[in-house]
């Protein structure tokens, strides 16, 4: 099943960044989704119905370190072309239409994108 969205691109403050640093988070990503992360994320504002969504789909657990939170993702194929993960920290008060989209590459450069470009992702719910 797929979950097709748009969202406006929006500045983050640099935790996703820190968190794809970080050795165990990196080696899961090349286990479960085959690739090392760019170190940082492409954060989107959706509507809050089409995040709403994903909560009704279990995803694919980051397992956390002792003293972090665990987080879900989902595969993501991002503008039709470039593939990548939706990461949802599992954080209390962390925005319900905020998404997190980790690529190999950093995907504000590759795309050119700007704060408040439009921006399509086509999610991939298992």
């Amino acid at each position: 099943m797929m979950l097709s969205l748009r969202g406006r691109v929006c500045s983050g403050v640099g935790r996703g960044a820190s968190f794809l640093r970080m050795g165990w988070v990196r080696e899961q990503f090349v286990e479960k989704f085959g690739f090392e992360p760019y170190p940082g994320t492409l954060n989107l504002n959706v509507s809050r119905e089409e995040t709403r969504l994903l909560g009704e789909f279990r995803g694919i657990e980051i397992t956390p370190k002792e003293g972090f939170r665990s987080g879900r993702c989902f595969r993501a194929v991002v503008m039709g072309k470039i593939p990548g993960v939706v990461v949802k920290p599992e954080v209390e008060g962390y925005p319900s239409n905020l998404l997190e989209i980790a690529a190999p590459i950093c995907l504000r450069e590759e795309l050119n994108l700007k704060d408040g470009d439009e921006v399509e992702v086509t999610i991939l719910l298992e």
